[in-house]
């Protein structure tokens, strides 16, 4: 079946290859690699297509402007390799500052200027941090592009706070909430995924079938996969097993809406948190259990190695936030039994 695309265009080399190509009008054209209808081509084409209506719309806005900026960086390679969920959160907060400060020509932008937009947000500073993670990324992009003279987000720091983080599951609202969402409900079957494989709610949306083979699940994590994949191969453990089994499933993925299609990340996460609260957990949330997973291991005695085996991480930093709190435990007991 021949594939049409808009904009699509084909000819042949010297050595009859057949070379495609994105070509829309007074735009240069973009080569396409990969096999058409295929999801590396169709993610590429996609890619071409979005990166010249940005150009388009850049055309249109201030050269020189903030926003002019944020467009042509939205086209830019080192925008469209970043995952979709960091490219939603940047061209969030990008986007609400571009209707504040779009008047603002870039060259005259000064660390003032980045503190005032980083503090506009002192009142959610988790929010306030990614405001101004997404200005450096901008602003590195542009000076290195020589779109802009100088980078005022350097020396900007973000804003102080202390959090606790997401609230790590207790073993009894693990219980709690199996006894509130039995074997066969999705319910259950989101928290024997999340909690058996310390996944993230972007990876569990993901799993399916295909993914388990001889007893072992193996995927790519989400997270970075464009950048910097990391693959995962563990074991099934048996409860995961005994629930995928009782769970009737139909689709490439175990996780499906009332509509039979697969969770956004977003959605998931909304949804995981309606059960928690149906469970009387409202304080309990899809991240809380792989934070809980990672420190069960740590007080069951498994080394960092082996958690970041099952976790991901690439750190023992990145580990240590999830066991500090078990591995203090531990330590506290073994300190006392010295005392005898």
């Amino acid at each position: 079946m021949t594939i049409r695309l808009k904009h699509l265009v084909e000819d042949i080399d010297r050595h009859g290859n057949v070379r495609r190509y994105v070509r829309v009008p007074g735009r240069l054209k973009v080569r396409l690699t990969g096999v058409p209808g295929t999801e590396e081509f169709m993610a590429a084409y996609h890619a071409a297509i979005a990166g010249a209506q940005e150009a388009s719309q850049a055309r249109e806005a201030r050269r020189g402007s903030f926003r002019h900026h944020c467009i042509l960086f939205y086209a830019s390679t080192a925008f469209t390799q970043l995952d979709r969920g960091t490219q939603s959160w940047m061209r969030y907060h990008l986007d609400r500052l571009s209707q504040s400060y779009d008047a603002l020509p870039v060259a005259m932008l000064k660390q003032k200027h980045v503190r005032k937009m980083r503090d506009e947000l002192k009142d959610t500073p988790a929010a306030s941090k990614n405001r101004l993670k997404a200005l450096r990324k901008l602003f590195r992009w542009a000076v290195e592009e020589e779109e802009a003279p100088h980078d005022p987000t350097l020396g900007v720091k973000p804003m102080d706070y202390v959090t606790k983080g997401h609230h790590s599951w207790e073993l009894s609202e693990v219980d709690q909430f199996e006894q509130r969402h039995p074997v066969g409900s999705k319910a259950r079957l989101a928290l024997a995924l999340l909690m058996y494989t310390a996944c993230r709610r972007e990876d569990a949306v993901r799993l399916g079938p295909q993914h388990i083979k001889g007893g072992r699940i193996r995927y790519r994590q989400a997270k970075n996969e464009n950048r910097n994949p990391i693959d995962v191969d563990i074991p099934v453990h048996p409860d995961l097993a005994t629930v995928l089994n009782d769970t009737p499933s139909g689709h490439l993925t175990f996780l499906v809406t009332e509509y039979g299609k697969p969770h956004t990340a977003n959605g998931f996460g909304n949804a995981f948190k309606d059960w928690c609260r149906s469970a009387d957990l409202p304080h309990c949330s899809a991240h809380g259990l792989r934070k809980a997973t990672a420190a069960r291991l740590a007080e069951r005695g498994a080394t960092s190695h082996e958690i970041m085996a099952i976790t991901g991480h690439r750190t023992l930093e990145e580990v240590e936030r999830y066991t500090r709190a078990a591995q203090r435990s531990s330590l506290a007991n073994s300190a006392m039994a010295k005392l005898k």
